[in-house]
């Protein structure tokens, strides 16, 4: 495979199963003794919000969004760079009361990282009232004694704020049930940029002091072919229904610079893999004589350009891993 382009929000090809703290040694970044750095974690039942928090915190996009709930697939960490601080943010998969052996997988993924970051960010949508899912979370997130723990009221630009204060006394409330102490509670509209910037400067307090982490200018440690892989699937989600978007996987099975071409005129090849489950979803992908697949394609190389500043060829397959969700094999394969 030939080398991936470099760009300033290049990837350094760490993987996320690397323990968190791993990274941790030495003074603060530059000399500075006062300096903070640490993980946080966004958790939340599926399609509260974390994703679009991430990237509105990160000020890129660094993990895809969808009104699809359980999104989210992989632990990825968006890199926040600040003079006096480096916050690392760790955006989970939704977690849920999980059916398939795919679910038991992510659960597993989440409660892990849970218990090795310095703050765990609870997500409760402020448009939504809270429910079973939110208090089965926040009950899982007891267990975790020695993490700090921040409640954030998601989506306030969809809420009233009357629906704003009562869902926050409610969270509150919540808290108090269950025995976990807020360290804060704050509503945020990622979509509308209210308050970001003060949770970030909270998420940041919460911090011990210790290095930077990561170099500058580095937005994710995820390696780019799993950032491109996602950047594929959340194309593919778009317009589907039913069943289909948790079925839908994609693997990058092949992607370097074209062999001579300039220098200023580079070409990166891209072929994955999109995997369904049955023959009927492939018809569904591929849609009539290969109309979606090639709005997928469209719509996926415009974000993979913007993200890696080069332009894309981009060759897309459908193939069929029946069901792959319950399989452990067919789970390996595909990465999980």
């Amino acid at each position: 495979m030939s080398e991936t382009p470099t760009t300033p929000g290049s990837r350094s090809g760490r993987t996320s199963g690397e323990r968190l703290d791993d990274h941790r040694a030495g003074g603060g970044a530059d000399g500075n003794a006062g300096f903070r750095s640490g993980f946080a974690s966004f958790v939340g039942r599926p399609n509260a919000g974390k994703s679009t928090l991430t990237n509105a915190l990160v000020g890129s996009k660094v993990v895809i969004t969808s009104s699809k709930p359980q999104t989210t697939r992989t632990v990825v960490r968006g890199i926040v760079h600040r003079t006096d601080s480096q916050l690392v943010l760790v955006d989970t998969p939704g977690l849920h009361r999980p059916r398939t052996l795919l679910g038991e997988r992510l659960n597993d993924l989440v409660k892990t990282t849970l218990a090795e970051v310095d703050v765990v960010a609870v997500c409760f949508p402020a448009n939504e009232k809270i429910g079973p899912g939110d208090r089965f979370i926040v009950a899982e997130m007891a267990k975790v004694r020695r993490t700090t723990k921040v409640a954030i009221a998601t989506k306030t630009d969809l809420a009233t704020p009357e629906q704003i204060g009562q869902h926050l006394l409610d969270i509150a409330a919540l808290g108090a049930e269950t025995g976990i102490e807020w360290a804060e509670i704050v509503p945020v509209s990622a979509q509308a940029g209210d308050q970001v910037e003060l949770l970030q400067d909270l998420l940041v307090a919460l911090l011990p002091t210790g290095p930077q982490l990561y170099p500058d200018g580095e937005l994710s440690d995820a390696p780019e072919e799993a950032i491109v892989a996602e950047l594929i699937r959340e194309a593919a989600l778009e317009g589907v229904r039913d069943e289909l978007p948790h079925s839908i996987a994609v693997v990058v099975e092949e992607m370097g610079l074209r062999e001579d071409r300039p220098e200023d005129r580079p070409l990166l090849d891209i072929h994955a893999s999109v995997f369904v489950e049955r023959d009927s979803q492939k018809g569904i992908m591929i849609g009539h004589k290969g109309s979606r697949l090639r709005k997928v394609g469209s719509d996926a190389r415009v974000q993979i350009e913007a993200l890696l500043g080069t332009p894309v060829y981009l060759d897309l397959r459908v193939k069929i891993a029946k069901d792959w969700q319950r399989d452990p094999r067919q789970l390996r394969r595909l990465g999980f």
